[in-house]
């Protein structure tokens, strides 16, 4: 229980100046153990700005952008292992453009959704380069 109050009142407490009129702070939360569980910026009680997810173990389980609270841009998903494992491009916390998929760091299939629905899927990088423009993948 004492652990439980510790890391909460380390959670309320942790915040950094971001200038006058600004409700931007930086903020960490913990698992009951005490391991962090995420990191990143919150304009009010919203998260904001490029945020850190790990697991219980510690290790970094995925990492990207928020807009009004919302998943947004490019997110990092990784393995167990520390490996990408897929990163996908989120609109509004759906997938909305490219998810590529990887294995031993080398792209292995990509698929292009449309408001969270999969429109399209490629297994090889040559059929993907024919049907796409790689300016896509910024």
């Amino acid at each position: 229980m004492l652990l439980k109050i510790v890391c909460l009142t380390a959670f309320l407490s942790y915040s950094s100046y971001s200038g006058p009129g600004s409700d931007k702070t930086y903020h960490k939360e913990f698992y009951a153990s005490g391991v962090l569980k995420s990191q990143g910026w919150k304009d009010g009680n919203i998260k904001t700005g490029y945020w850190f997810f790990y697991r219980m173990d510690g290790s970094l389980e995925k990492e990207g952008h928020f807009l009004n609270g919302k998943m947004n841009h490019w997110w990092i998903y990784y393995d167990e292992e520390g490996f990408v494992h897929h990163k996908c491009q989120l609109v509004a916390g759906k997938k909305n453009g490219f998810c590529l998929t990887f294995r031993d760091g080398k792209l292995t299939a990509a698929e292009k959704y449309i408001r969270g629905e999969k429109i399209r899927e490629w297994r090889n990088f040559s059929s993907f380069k024919r049907e796409n423009n790689l300016s896509d993948l910024r």
